[in-house]
């Protein structure tokens, strides 16, 4: 083993040229820790935000960002026995606890370590983890979305209405999901019952048509602002909001109290038992993962551009980052 490997290193907050490829020393592995080889990542909105600067209290620069893995062990610590070398998993590197994963090796609490699915490539499985882990908590631990309820979820065709869709539809429940017209047969062979376009209708009259004035017993908001203040209006009483964007000015949300609604806010916090619990639902064939564009990782600040910018693009799903290939492919693009 060389003692360098190739890393995306964020030299400064900014914009999607931020980013520099450097050889920076392989990590060390601590007695219950894994090294992974890095196979491929993905880049999340966190990522973005991250970049930016929104977090710059919480990631000391230079700094090796992003937050999915799917790879293969090379290393194992001397306390652990889960694992043994040459095992693939997948899963998110701590939150603001260390380095992330643009990089060719990632050292990892095996605690955070899930096996991967034995029916996915590494890209697939990279497109997965922050996505996956988000969506079982903020359906299952936080809504607790049972069977026979009508959950609406905004965005269905991004990286986490795609996979919301799918978990729903899994644990039984009616999907209605907010999409622009072009990506209504999309998210319908996700598994979609109804789908709603957002720019030439409003969510609010279309979902108490859909469901005869009754209203949805959750909503999931992957959007923020606006749609998490008018959301309410969409639920029967005593409905369930999950919202998994920050709140970056006040809200009103009075809309709520009338219908005697909860609220959830998820900031996920990653462990293998939500891998796990994804993993059996990918292996059954209940879940697929959606790529809309892969990237090599010399690129990533291209990557970070191509999120941003995913309505221009037409994207669907995630952007992921192939760590061993020069695999490119991007909507309107293959070169």
């Amino acid at each position: 083993m060389t003692d360098t490997m190739k890393a995306v290193v964020l030299s400064r907050f900014g914009g999607a040229d931020a980013f520099e490829l450097r050889d920076v020393p392989v990590p060390t592995v601590g007695p219950t820790q894994v090294r992974v080889r890095v196979h491929a990542t993905a880049i999340n909105p966190l990522d973005v935000q991250i970049r930016r600067g929104d977090y710059s209290d919480d990631v000391p620069l230079p700094a090796i960002t992003g937050h999915d893995i799917s790879g293969v062990i090379e290393e194992i610590g001397n306390d652990v026995t889960e694992f043994r070398v040459g095992e693939e998993v997948y899963y998110t590197p701590k939150i603001f606890g260390g380095a992330g994963s643009y990089a060719e090796q990632h050292v990892a609490d095996v605690e955070l370590v899930g096996r991967k699915p034995e029916n996915l490539t590494h890209l697939e499985a990279a497109s997965l983890t922050l996505v996956g882990g988000t969506v079982w908590e903020s359906l299952v631990t936080r809504a607790q979305l049972t069977v026979g309820e009508t959950i609406l979820i905004h965005g269905g065709a991004g990286g986490v209405g795609s996979i919301a869709i799918q978990v729903a539809k899994a644990m039984g429940a009616r999907v209605i999901t907010t999409a622009k017209a072009a990506d209504h047969e999309f998210v319908r062979t996700l598994g979609a019952d109804e789908a709603i376009d957002f720019a030439s209708a409003d969510y609010v009259d279309a979902v108490s048509e859909l469901t005869g004035g009754e209203g949805v017993d959750v909503v999931l908001d992957t959007i923020g602002g606006d749609t998490l203040t008018r959301s309410p209006l969409t639920l029967a009483d005593g409905g369930r909001v999950v919202t998994i964007v920050d709140i970056s000015e006040p809200q009103n949300l009075i809309e709520a109290w009338g219908k005697n609604a909860a609220y959830h806010f998820v900031f996920t916090r990653q462990n293998s038992g939500k891998l796990d619990a994804l993993t059996a639902l990918i292996e059954r064939g209940l879940v697929k993962p959606v790529i809309g564009a892969t990237l090599p990782l010399a690129r990533v600040g291209e990557a970070h551009e191509i999120l941003e910018n995913r309505r221009a693009y037409g994207l669907r799903g995630k952007v992921v980052i192939d760590v061993v290939g020069d695999t490119v492919d991007v909507p309107g693009r293959h070169s």
